[in-house]
């Protein structure tokens, strides 16, 4: 398993924000003082204007670099777009590990589920996920399919992948919920999932198969995950009941897919976020 990160990600906070990067420097810890994975360290790499411009519109790009908020959850801060950038060079990084058979995952803020194609939303500035799905087919893989378990709607990576050939996106999250969408399945490939507030464990499982065998169905040549562990019984941004074994069984279900994979994180809001993450590695590890 190969870890991508870069510390600097940890360098910007808004004061009373509940997305505190800091959580990634706990992660950080736990994973470099763990002895029960092999763990192989890169870093992110770069990412070129044409590799953001298939995602996102010239004016969004510009207007990253705006000294001015963008909502009310989404602040502008010095430097988010070099962070921003940074996230998404490391995407496009796991992307290429992974088609060489590497399972990897990045370690990386800020996320980007939320971002579409014109606007940053939801603390996310840049898709990741989409730039990274969109980058594999301009290089010929032929079936992408991107999975998406965070408690909040990935509306963004579904409206610049909606019906976009080649590609598939799949959504288990809470309804209703921030941002309010994900209530149908959308176009000719977007498969949403929503699951009521409080939902046992065992049912929200039964909900992440029916994805997952959407995902088996479509045989993709690449498997992106959008990984939020906020659909956690503790995470203070959802009302979830999930616990930290099933983010382990979740990643042996993706494993089992037996796809090249890479991960990359989202969500996620609890102070337990490192152990969360550790189960969800071993899982799709194999360990």
């Amino acid at each position: 398993m190969t870890i991508i990160t870069d510390e600097r990600c940890t360098g910007y906070h808004a004061p009373g924000h509940p997305e505190r990067p800091q959580r990634v420097q706990a992660t950080l810890e736990r994973l470099r003082t763990q002895t029960e994975l092999p763990l192989q360290w890169s870093s992110p790499g770069e990412v070129s204007e044409e590799e953001l411009l298939r995602a996102h519109t010239p004016a969004h790009l510009r207007r990253l670099e705006e000294p001015r908020d963008f909502d009310m959850d989404t602040a502008w801060l010095p430097d988010i777009h070099l962070h921003a950038r940074r996230s998404a060079a490391a995407a496009l990084t796991a992307m290429r590990l992974a088609l060489a058979g590497r399972p990897v995952f990045s370690l990386m803020r800020p996320p980007g589920h939320h971002a579409t194609r014109d606007r940053a939303m939801g603390f996310c500035y840049l898709n990741n996920a989409a730039i990274a799905a969109l980058a594999a087919r301009t290089a010929g893989v032929e079936r992408v399919a991107v999975f998406d378990f965070d408690v909040h709607h990935g509306n963004g990576t579904e409206d610049i992948l909606l019906d976009q050939p080649g590609t598939l996106y799949v959504s288990v999250h809470q309804h209703p919920c921030y941002p309010g969408t994900g209530t149908d399945h959308r176009g000719s490939n977007c498969r949403n999932y929503p699951v009521p507030p409080s939902t046992p464990a065992p049912e929200y499982r039964t909900h992440l198969h029916h994805a997952l065998a959407d995902i088996e169905k479509f045989n993709p040549d690449l498997l992106i995950v959008s990984a939020g562990f906020d659909a956690y019984v503790r995470d203070p941004l959802a009302r979830q009941m999930l616990e930290v074994e099933d983010f382990l069984w979740l990643g042996a279900q993706i494993r089992s897919l037996n796809r090249p994979t890479l991960t990359l994180l989202e969500g996620g809001y609890s102070r337990d976020l490192p152990e969360l993450i550790f189960a969800y590695l071993k899982g799709i590890s194999g360990h």
